[in-house]
């Protein structure tokens, strides 16, 4: 192997390309997914007028690249083993549609621990475990490595840019501060990056609301215990917060808001300024864009669609998707947005189910389609199927 090369990319065991069968899984991934109707509405300007009703799609939506590889290369790999068990470590990606999918083809998903990660004591050699495009723990990976049993990783490679990042940061002794939830899948691939080398730590941040009290505590004014139990969940083992905010690299998942981890940054190193000076912020501070071009996209898109105007925003994908989430978020500031999982949540004229912003709560919102002609705006998360934004358009035609 060569030693200037990440270790994670050598080994032959864990497959990273195609299997060559991408024609032999075209008709049923266009079966799956594939949208006649939402090819019409590109091809008139992201428009439909049905009736009253005037439907607006964001210019950028739904299946990103690194989506796309990752289902593509589920459908080539049961295509690849068809007698075999197959594994997937965690959901493909966040949309309910897509992983049913693959549980009817014969796919597995392991459990998980308390923690989040799978537990795989009943893997066996002759078996094939899918890495979904969230990555998994480097711990993880070692585990089934051992296993000696056929890896297919989809990790995508916006994912590993950003597990890159805090690779260097931890080889330099850099504590990474990343803007996550500290137990979604891609931010437990991507902590364990953090800690490869021995003076790597990580904390990662919520919010602005927490980042502020990682601000306060590097500026002098935090209480120790207090922010250890704040942090207790979201830290690096052994953390020491008076010992590991001296030099801070600033990450995120890539499906965080980009201008909140931006912000969040900008905080970061104020503080870490007012506390040290400019000469020492310059040599103990670092931060690197790390939002992924789709994620970007998708909310450059949907903050357009808005500011032109429509009355309100349907935004769909699967309720565990953080991408999608904060479309929402950005479309509430101009006008009522529902982050609907798929076509059943449109229960009637008068009644649509959703997933509360800012909660885990789904509730159900009356008179949420006003009367008179109106303008829907229409976006998905990068995990969303075409298939599934079309039945969405198509229930609000019939109920209206």
């Amino acid at each position: 192997m060569n030693p200037n090369v990440n270790p994670e990319l050598q080994n032959p065991k864990i497959i990273r390309t195609s299997f060559g069968l991408k024609d032999e899984i075209k008709p049923q991934l266009e079966q799956s997914y594939h949208s006649p109707l939402i090819d019409e509405i590109k091809a008139n300007h992201f428009a439909l007028q049905k009736g009253r009703l005037t439907f607006r799609l964001a210019q950028e939506f739904g299946f990103c690249y690194g989506v796309d590889r990752a289902i593509d290369y589920a459908y080539q790999t049961r295509a690849k083993f068809p007698d075999r068990r197959i594994f997937l470590t965690n959901e493909i990606i966040h949309n309910p549609r897509v992983n049913s999918k693959l549980k009817e083809m014969g796919m597995q998903f392991l459990p998980s621990d308390d923690s989040g990660h799978a537990m795989i004591q009943d893997i066996r050699k002759e078996d094939v475990v899918i890495i979904p495009a969230f990555g998994t723990p480097l711990k993880e990976l070692g585990q089934l490595e051992a296993k000696g049993c056929i890896l297919v990783d989809t990790t995508c490679g916006s994912v590993m840019s950003v597990w890159k990042r805090v690779d260097s940061y931890g080889r330099d002794g850099f504590t990474s501060v990343i803007h996550g939830k500290y137990d979604h899948e891609e931010t437990l691939a991507t902590s364990s990056r953090a800690t490869r080398y021995p003076d790597g730590k990580f904390i990662v941040v919520r919010d602005k609301e927490q980042a502020g009290k990682v601000c306060q505590y590097i500026e002098g004014g935090g209480k120790r215990e207090e922010f250890i139990q704040e942090f207790s969940k979201a830290v690096s083992p052994e953390f020491d917060p008076d010992r590991d905010l001296r030099k801070i690299g600033c990450a995120n998942q890539t499906t965080m808001l980009s201008s909140e981890s931006l912000e969040i940054a900008n905080m970061l190193q104020r503080s870490m300024i007012k506390r040290y000076g400019e000469e020492v912020t310059c040599q103990n501070f670092r931060h690197f864009d790390t939002i992924c071009s789709a994620t970007q996209e998708r909310q450059d898109a949907v903050l357009k669609l808005v500011q032109e105007g429509v009355d309100l925003m349907v935004v769909v994908g699967g309720y565990n998707s953080s991408n999608t989430g904060h479309l929402v978020e950005m479309s509430l500031a101009y006008c009522p947005a529902f982050h609907v999982k798929d076509a059943t949540c449109i229960l009637s004229r008068e009644v649509i189910q959703h997933k509360k912003v800012f909660s885990a709560e789904i509730i159900d919102t009356a008179k949420w389609l006003p009367e008179g002609p109106i303008k829907i705006g229409v976006t998905a998360g990068a995990s969303t199927p075409n298939r599934v934004i079309e039945e969405v358009i198509e229930r609000i035609i019939v109920i209206a």
